[in-house]
């Protein structure tokens, strides 16, 4: 099956070269061409448009920072929907609005081809690796047939249900990340106010019931000061409005999400939309005069943990 990727920033062009590693026939394409250059160089060809790939690809996928970039990637006069055929699948591997993926994913069908929402989850560290999580929101048949492209990007693959269901479900788990790391940004700047070593406090919380995905990763790279975990505070903001949004529309009154959205927009403000979203941060260093930091951390994350063959997550029953 031949294989079109667009969108080749912090984690599409991981999941892109997860493809290239694993002997797939690939055709990129990207707004910065340059960024397409070391697949070029590994034999992946180059799309002139996106409906140039959908015409050569069987399957074709789009991982863009946003639902707008992803509608007109699809909708444009010479976008995927244009060269897309019977038989084919589209898969939006970005994280994107269930309602959007839906829109897009009819017209699709339209065409008598396949959509899934397929979103992914761990970091760009184990993106790169080939050892990151992924979703899939997709008819069951549709699921089965990609499946050993999915596991050649992933180590754990979830079939989430319908189209729609994947992307509910990523923006849940980035909340989720987002309230841990302000959590995690609060006690390490409480602990550091109080006079403790952070270094000693980093392995309290890793070895206690206080430890997180977030804390073993994030809260390396706020110890260090590089921050730097290629993921930028307008798109925490433009995840949790996302999952905002699914509780205003099933009218659950949430406590704690308008909060986070609070901050976050107070940050961007602060800061920037482009600063690194673990330093959000500098709002409690600021507050109380400190700095967060220790010796021997890392500036940025690695997997460490060895590519292992994808395999389906399958939910008890």
């Amino acid at each position: 099956m031949r294989i079109g990727f667009i969108g080749l920033g912090n984690v599409g062009g991981k999941l892109a070269g997860s493809l290239i590693r694993n002997g797939y026939a690939l055709m990129v394409r990207d707004l910065d061409k340059s960024q397409a250059q070391a697949f070029l160089d590994k034999g992946a060809t180059w799309a002139e448009t996106p409906k140039k790939m959908a015409e050569s690809c069987e399957f074709i996928i789009t991982c863009l920072p946003s639902p707008a970039a992803s509608a007109a990637v699809m909708e444009s006069d010479d976008g995927i929907l244009a060269g897309l055929s019977a038989g084919k699948i589209w898969a939006e591997m970005s994280t994107t609005d269930e309602g959007e993926v839906k829109r897009l994913g009819a017209l699709v069908k339209a065409k008598g081809a396949d959509a899934v929402d397929c979103p992914v989850s761990g970091g760009c560290h184990r993106a790169s690796t080939g050892n990151i999580s992924i979703f899939a929101g997709c008819e069951r048949a549709v699921f089965e047939r990609i499946l050993p492209i999915l596991t050649s990007m992933g180590r754990r693959i979830l079939h989430t249900g319908d189209l729609g269901t994947a992307s509910i479900l990523k923006v849940a788990t980035n909340y989720l990340a987002t309230a841990n790391l302000l959590t995690v940004c609060e006690a390490l700047a409480t602990m550091k106010k109080a006079g403790l070593d952070l270094n000693t406090t980093y392995e309290a919380f890793r070895i206690s019931s206080g430890t997180s995905f977030v804390h073993e990763t994030e809260g390396q790279v706020i110890l260090n000061g590089s921050r730097d975990i290629n993921f930028t505070m307008d798109l925490v903001l433009k995840d949790i409005s996302l999952f905002q949004a699914i509780a205003d529309r099933h009218g659950i009154n949430l406590d704690i999400s308008p909060l986070l959205v609070d901050i976050f927009t107070d940050a961007i403000n602060r800061y920037g939309a482009r600063e690194f979203s673990p330093n959000i941060i500098k709002r409690y260093e600021e507050e109380a005069g400190i700095k967060v930091r220790a010796k021997g951390f890392p500036a940025e994350i690695t997997d460490t943990e060895p590519e292992e063959a994808g395999y389906e997550v399958i939910p008890p029953r």
